[in-house]
């Protein structure tokens, strides 16, 4: 594909109504509707407000649309829902995370469709898919971040009914909030007279918000302003024999399923935030008068700006190339590393550039570009930081099995 911002897709006509039709919504229909709202990057919004969003947006057909067609998505493949995941990045909305499903939607439950029993499927994920109901994913606690087996929040298994009691605190549950359910991970209490150094199993529930037990708090407010986090509190909470996801033993394989995927699929939300940094920085290079002419004219300018597109091509060009491996049936692994390394840093010196070229109007609380960097200085740290992306990499590169 020739480099360009706004790509054209004229290669592939499906993405190509898609993104328009996509574009088309965000600024126009969706636009009008925050304004309308007087929502900004920092409100404290209700699940009121994104439930309109969820269902037009589901109308519209990009709520889910990755999905099958049995399920009421197109089937795309990664590389097309990576182009529509950078086009709402790219597009400066407030409530974008909701167009496509990732705020407790059909893409935050992710691959979990594929171990729903019926049950789970009418209950939990089905209303998911067609905005009627959201999910969140509870994995992180004080404790245990990366290293996922520090995990502390206990299942107790009932004397009677077949069912768990579950104990603990998660963090950082993005979406919590609004969800009406979690996907949470737990470990399973040792069994009687297991040895004390048994290795700890961990088990996937489907557990109500609203039920006995079950403690929804506020979460953290991350460096980005957004109030999209809460702390999901256990105390006894009792789950059914039916909210188990998966087998009992399958809960990191389900917590950290599709690791691969989901590692790329991130990437694209950041490449738009940083196109949108790059327009945002075009735009005030043209426009900014200095001693009499454009800030652009000045070639200190033009330098930094040729390097920071030149970045986020390469970035942008690794990530589709990774993508396409995965369509083909392959299993970029250590790519997948890479791309969310190369990424992640990358955007975050372009957002950087972009606040000095701003000077002083890039520093400025409410300015577009200061919230962009923000946003993009956490994307190096979320869904694994850099030096982890860097330790993959590396074991990858020594593991015997590689020539």
């Amino acid at each position: 594909m020739t480099f360009t911002l706004t790509p054209t897709y004229e290669d592939n006509p499906r993405l190509q109504d898609l993104v328009g039709r996509l574009r088309d919504y965000l600024d126009g229909e969706l636009a009008d509707y925050e304004a309308g709202l007087g929502l900004g990057p920092e409100s404290t919004y209700t699940r009121a407000v994104l439930e309109p969003v969820w269902r037009r947006s589901r109308e519209l057909g990009f709520y889910g649309v990755h999905l099958p067609p049995d399920q009421g998505g197109q089937g795309l493949t990664y590389t097309e829902l990576a182009a529509l995941k950078e086009e709402v990045g790219a597009s400066g909305r407030i409530l974008q995370h909701s167009v496509l499903g990732d705020m407790g939607g059909p893409l935050r439950a992710g691959s979990i469709l594929q171990y729903a029993t019926d049950h789970q499927l009418e209950k939990y994920l089905l209303p998911v898919i067609r905005g009627e109901r959201a999910c969140c994913f509870s994995l992180t606690e004080t404790d245990a971040g990366s290293d996922v087996r520090a995990l502390r929040t206990v299942a107790v298994p009932e004397e009677s009914g077949g069912g768990w009691r579950i104990s603990g605190h998660k963090v950082f549950s993005s979406a919590g909030p609004f969800a009406d359910f979690s996907v949470l991970i737990a470990r399973m209490a040792p069994e009687p007279g297991a040895p004390d150094d048994a290795p700890p199993v961990f088990s996937a529930f489907l557990v109500d918000l609203d039920a006995p037990g079950c403690t929804v708090r506020p979460g953290e407010t991350p460096m980005s302003g957004e109030h999209i986090e809460s702390d999901i509190v256990l105390d006894n909470c009792r789950v059914g024999p039916e909210q188990l996801l998966g087998d009992v033993g399958d809960g990191l394989r389900i917590g950290l399923g599709r690791v691969t995927t989901n590692r790329l699929l991130h990437c694209p939300t950041v490449l738009g935030l940083t196109r949108r940094a790059l327009g945002l920085t075009l735009d005030f290079a043209r426009t900014r008068q200095v001693f009499g002419a454009p800030l652009g004219a000045l070639q200190s300018v033009q330098h930094k700006l040729a390097d920071m597109t030149t970045a986020y091509y390469a970035a942008r060009s690794m990530t589709h190339d990774a993508l396409a491996a995965l369509d083909t049936g392959g299993n970029p692994r250590t790519e997948a590393f890479m791309c969310k390394l190369f990424v992640a840093e990358s955007a975050f010196r372009i957002a950087d550039e972009a606040v000095q070229i701003h000077g002083k109007a890039g520093l400025v609380r409410g300015a577009e570009i200061e919230w962009i960097f923000r946003r993009l200085r956490m994307f190096r740290v979320l869904t694994g930081s850099s030096e982890i992306q860097k330790n993959g990499i590396a074991r990858d590169l020594l593991s015997p099995s590689r020539t």
